[in-house]
């Protein structure tokens, strides 16, 4: 069973996709572009988050 913080932080990213990556990359350019599908084999856990970003100066 899934944490209540790793639900939390699940909800959280959902609300600000943009703000989380800034912060977890400290990177001030980079955008979410989406959220993308936990489905994937190598996802652990259902509470993990992979989110497709872009940056205009590292493309």
């Amino acid at each position: 069973m899934a944490k209540p913080a790793d639900v939390s932080t699940k909800k959280l990213i959902s609300l600000a996709p943009d703000n989380w990556v800034k912060w977890v990359t400290q990177m001030p350019d980079i955008v979410a572009s989406e959220i993308l599908n936990s489905e994937f084999q190598w996802i652990s856990r259902e509470s993990d988050v992979l989110i497709r970003v872009a940056s205009p100066q590292r493309e």
